[in-house]
């Protein structure tokens, strides 16, 4: 099996054996840029053409969030008043 790779705005991520798994290492200059450290979470959203995106933000959590949102607006005077 050959190396397989990603390529992104011409930055190349191998594919590489870590134990008994397949991993990405992901260099210092962008943990650094994208604010992430070891332990932190990323999220595989599937995009068009056989595309992925990673991302921090979990998209199942902000669509909660953003119902939650809308709720909290639309009955701002009952929870208020449950407040109470």
């Amino acid at each position: 099996m050959g190396d397989l790779k990603f390529e992104h705005e011409g930055e190349v991520l191998q594919i590489r054996k870590i134990g008994n798994s397949l991993g990405l290492i992901l260099p210092k200059e962008l943990l650094a840029r994208l604010s992430l450290a070891e332990g932190d979470k990323l999220h595989v959203v599937d995009q068009p053409e056989r595309g992925l995106q990673l991302t921090p933000y979990d998209p199942v959590h902000a669509k909660g969030m953003e119902i939650a949102r809308k709720a909290f607006k639309t009955y701002a005077n009952t929870f208020r008043e449950l407040a109470k």
